[in-house]
């Protein structure tokens, strides 16, 4: 039934798997101590939220676990703003990371990555999302913080 209202869908499969490859490569680069690969998912996430649709773990769910049949889609109404702002603060911090890494300040760099792979953990295993909890915060007074390439990614559709 066409109603004329525009609804936005998120993925959440797209999501989990986002969130799956950043905790296991995370721990992947703590126990080898392979902080070039902190680095690397930091540019994989901050990509990702400049440009949404050439986000590296998107994707791997789109063009490969999707179609091979290992993960069904979960589409449901929702906005992708606050799960792009959560993705760039994860992504910085990971970032701040590679800097402390490349000062000499291990444990910090440890620290920050440790913060990333404990929060993605609970939104994968108890669906809270604490960047999404901060952009709905700021929104709340009055900060809206986008890019307008996440315009572009909203996935409108008329229902």
């Amino acid at each position: 039934m066409h109603t004329g209202i525009n609804h936005t869908v998120v993925d959440h499969s797209a999501l989990k798997v986002n969130q799956g490859l950043i905790i296991g490569l995370l721990v992947l680069a703590f126990l080898l101590d392979w902080t070039w690969l902190v680095a690397f998912v930091a540019a994989v996430m901050l990509v990702g939220t400049i440009w949404p649709g050439a986000g590296l773990f998107k994707l791997v769910y789109q063009r490969a676990l999707k179609p091979a049949g290992l993960l069904k889609p979960d589409v449901r109404e929702d906005s992708p703003q606050q799960h792009l702002f959560a993705q760039g603060v994860g992504g910085l911090m990971l970032l701040a990371a590679s800097i402390a890494f490349w000062l000499g300040a291990a444990v910090v760099g440890w620290l920050l990555s440790a913060i990333v792979v404990v929060l993605a953990a609970v939104n994968l295993f108890f669906g809270f999302c604490a960047g999404c909890f901060m952009y709905y915060q700021l929104g709340r007074f009055g900060v809206k913080p986008s890019l307008p390439t996440w315009q572009a990614a909203t996935g409108k559709r008329n229902v």
